[in-house]
């Protein structure tokens, strides 16, 4: 039976954390909200539970989760050649509705899906995501809902698509969405990619690399 609390209650939001720590622990799924759209999350490092995450949501191992972080610094235990421009950016947008794809140390002990040796993380601008976050470690979290739905900009909506599959809700109210976080190919060194267009504008994104010289380009 899923559990369900309100962070708006400081006792409750309390125990609905701890709930969704030890829920994460376990192997389970779990719904929370972010900066952007409510997400469903799993522990990133557990093969079986991102399965889990893929499988509630109707997808395949070739569109694998983004990784959500508490810290800009846990990128680098994540990621390796990260460029200059990424950092950049990182400095001025995370957290924030930014997703930046980069290559993933080698080292890593995970399976996300088909990554092709990448992996895409962000950093939320949201005060229950990140306390989630710093609790549980990275967490792979894709938006709440089944594919080829609206994302969930709130708990009940979220609820009703993935409720069966979820062991912990996080109600935090309407969320900012529905416009998603935009996503930037940081693998290549020199040049950056717009790969899914959001929050953060493309005119933003260039103001803020433009003293390196560098240039953030749009694949659409």
């Amino acid at each position: 039976m899923t559990q369900r609390y309100d962070t708006a209650d400081d006792d409750e939001r309390e125990s609905g954390l701890a709930a969704a720590t030890l829920a994460v622990q376990r192997g389970e799924l779990i719904v929370f909200p972010t900066d952007t759209v409510y997400g469903v999350g799993a522990d990133a490092f557990d093969p079986a539970s991102v399965r889990r995450l893929l499988a509630a949501k109707g997808r395949g191992r070739e569109m694998p989760p983004p990784v959500l972080v508490s810290a800009p610094g846990t990128l680098d235990a994540l990621a390796v050649g990260v460029p200059s421009y990424a950092r950049s950016l990182i400095e001025e947008l995370w957290p924030g509705p930014l997703t930046l794809v980069c290559r993933q140390q080698p080292s890593l002990q995970w399976d996300l899906g088909d990554t092709r040796g990448t992996v895409a993380v962000r950093m939320p601008e949201h005060r229950v995501a990140l306390d989630l976050l710093s609790r549980t470690g990275p967490l792979a979290v894709s938006s709440a809902n089944r594919t080829g739905m609206a994302a969930a900009t709130d708990a009940d909506d979220a609820e009703a698509m993935l409720g069966e599959s979820v062991a912990v809700i996080l109600d935090d109210g309407k969320s900012p969405g529905p416009v998603p976080s935009t996503i930037v190919d940081a693998t290549d060194p020199s040049t950056g990619h717009v790969l899914r267009k959001g929050a953060v504008t493309l005119e933003r994104l260039n103001e803020i690399v433009a003293p390196l010289g560098s240039t953030i380009v749009d694949e659409g």
